[in-house]
């Protein structure tokens, strides 16, 4: 049995600056007020988890940042191609089957599994993605060559994001 107490508007108000001030995305509280009584609030908001995918390594030198910002109109052409070049639409990508983090290594400080260039099976490990911290082996889905690898070490995926091309 839950009546309703004159604080408790006000308690759930200061429950949701919480949330803002500290950069939080969900909070739950459980007030109990004794005999059968208590307040149970959950204040939550959606954010948008970022998505960060490593531009290849011969797209942009950081030299040439400036040049850029000064002249956008020479930088438009350069990003049309890149645009027409999307790496999940090609056959030897590898998506990620999940939302999560990913690493190259199994361990930091360790060698990566796979490097562009390398050979690999299928079924090799090409890299692990945490979700809910349990780490989950993604294997090569066929035999070939690592040609790009999409996504930096530590970084965040979505699902269906491209991480690796093999060909």
């Amino acid at each position: 049995m839950t009546k309703k107490h004159d604080s408790d508007v006000e308690f759930i108000q200061a429950l949701a600056e919480l949330l803002a001030a500290n950069d939080l995305t969900e909070l739950e509280v459980m007030r109990d007020y004794g005999d059968n009584d208590s307040l149970n609030v959950r204040v939550s908001r959606a954010t948008e988890a970022p998505v960060h995918i490593a531009a290849p390594v011969a797209a942009a030198p950081v030299a040439a940042a400036p040049a850029a910002a000064a002249a956008p109109a020479a930088a438009a052409p350069a990003a049309a191609p890149a645009a027409a070049e999307d790496p999940a639409s090609h056959p030897g990508a590898v998506t990620s089957p999940m939302v999560g983090t990913v690493y190259l290594a199994p361990e930091p400080g360790a060698s990566a599994f796979a490097s562009v260039g390398t050979q690999v099976s299928e079924g090799q490990t090409l890299l692990i993605i945490e979700a809910m911290k349990t780490m989950n082996q993604i294997p090569a889905p066929k035999s070939g060559t690592v040609k790009r690898i999409l996504v930096e070490d530590g970084g965040a995926v979505e699902f269906g994001s491209p991480l690796v091309i093999i060909e």
